[in-house]
């Protein structure tokens, strides 16, 4: 490697945070801009998501970057998903049966500021705020940029340069526009958007309920998440579709119409948000999207990270712990051929894209799975034999979730073609009465094996037909 060469990475996000102090770690000089202002010196605008999942995936890049230890500090522990029913009834399904298995709530705009603050202390990095992209030359690593207090522009180059630029990347915006390659792009919308509301902590600094757990109203059509804060607070999110529905974003436009859906799908709640009407009428309401796209990389010289190249709706909780991933494959990739940047890129996309196509869709069956299925009967006991299995056999057994939450060093691709398999055999065998409760854990796990294998021989045999 040449420890001298230059790189731009454009979005100082999460994704272009990390990979700008790996990078830097490893001894190139970075350049690092970002369009907004420095978060650490503005306030968070409400109604962001300010809130996020982060489990093994995501952990694993940042000790990857030596900050591991520093964001856990930042991290709330939630075992499981605390089912809310309408009757104010709750009930808890754990993420696992084996011990010390969670995933951790914590701020978007902390974690930020943490690697934020670590790229700052690297002597070889440049870090620049307010200077929105406006054109890129991809052939040459370069790009153009506004500064947004002067209005003046400038021109900054590398000897790559590299796309952390978010759902809405200009990098990749480029590469579509770009007439001498071909470049495929997909954006998928769901008929479901967002919109953030606030559970606020007590007078004394406390939790109004269970902080433990991250909590779930699943109503069919729609549903709202509550996510614990440091301060005692909780971001609230209902997810419910634009239109098409009795209560939907197009109708619940007065006071009355809002009050009267809270009332009647999410009772035990509105106690809880003082505020209510007056945050979802001031808070955005924001669209759900998948964006998947390729090629990530042109010319040797430029590559799209993170959700640049394969944005995700954020019901695996995933989308930050694919993009941290991201970097630990690429400077594993790196580590075999620094040196050559083309090999480099080509060898991340063709070991990656399988992957990240694979938690896309993931993330939409879990969007389903959430407000459908979480409080069904055959659901739950799913979930009860899946958590027992894992419990008695921890080193057998991995549900569906747990191989993609929980088993790092398992590609997405094959936790989601072992897990689809998996929960289709259980659930075959349950609704079949097949399982029967005075069979011991052994010989239900045994059922549930051979089914699962019996499932992946058929999937595959129809793959290659």
């Amino acid at each position: 490697m040449q420890k001298q060469e230059n790189i731009l990475i454009i979005g100082a996000g999460l994704c272009g945070s990390l990979l700008a102090l790996r990078m830097a770690q490893r001894g190139y000089n970075i350049t690092l801009i970002e369009k907004r202002p420095d978060l650490r010196k503005v306030s968070q605008d409400a109604g962001r998501s300010i809130n996020l999942a982060l489990s093994d995936r995501g952990l694993k890049g940042l000790r990857l970057a030596g900050v591991e230890e520093a964001a856990r500090k930042l991290c709330i522990p939630m075992q499981g998903r605390m089912i809310h029913d309408k009757d104010g009834n709750t009930f808890l399904s754990k993420y696992s049966g084996r011990e010390n298995e969670h995933i951790n709530s914590i701020s978007r705009p902390g974690l930020n500021m943490l690697l934020l603050n670590e790229v700052e202390k690297m002597p070889n990095v440049n870090l620049h705020f307010n200077l929105g992209c406006k054109s890129v030359d991809l052939e040459n690593a370069a790009a153009t940029f506004r500064n947004y207090e002067t209005g003046e522009t400038q021109t900054f180059t590398g000897d790559v340069l590299f796309g952390t630029d978010g759902a809405g990347s200009v990098v990749r915006k480029s590469m579509f526009e770009d007439k001498r390659f071909l470049f495929s792009f997909s954006q998928q919308w769901l008929t479901h958007g967002y919109k953030e509301l606030e559970i606020p902590a007590t007078e004394n600094g406390g939790y109004r309920i269970d902080k433990d757990a991250l909590h779930i109203w699943p109503r069919g059509a729609d549903m709202l998440i509550a996510l614990p804060n440091l301060d005692g607070s909780f971001t609230v999110t209902l997810f419910a579709p634009y239109e098409d529905s009795d209560y939907c974003f197009n109708n619940l436009t007065t006071e009355e119409k809002v009050l009267e859906y809270f009332n009647n799908e999410f009772a035990d709640i509105v106690p809880l948000i003082p505020d209510l009407t007056n945050e979802f009428f001031e808070n955005p309401t924001a669209p759900l999207g998948t964006i998947k796209c390729s090629p990530w990389n042109s010319y040797g010289k430029s590559i799209l990270l993170g959700d640049a190249a394969h944005a995700i709706v954020p019901f695996y909780g995933q989308g930050m712990n694919a993009s941290f991933e991201d970097v630990v494959v690429f400077d594993e990739i790196l580590e075999k051929h620094q040196g050559n940047w083309d090999t480099v890129f080509s060898e991340y996309e063709k070991s990656r894209k399988k992957d990240t196509d694979a938690i896309a869709d993931l993330a939409v069956d879990n969007f389903h799975e959430m407000k459908e299925h979480t409080a069904s009967p055959l659901f739950q006991k799913k979930r009860k034999l899946e958590t027992a299995f894992e419990a008695e056999f921890p080193d057998k057994y991995y549900s569906k979730y747990s191989l993609v939450t929980f088993n790092e060093n398992i590609p997405y691709s094959e936790a989601m073609k072992r897990g689809r398999a998996q929960d289709k055999a259980i659930l075959n065998l349950i609704d079949d009465g097949i399982i029967k409760e005075e069979m011991s854990l052994t010989e239900k796990l045994n059922l549930v094996n051979k089914e699962t294998e019996e499932i992946l021989h058929d999937d595959a045999v129809i793959k290659n037909l």
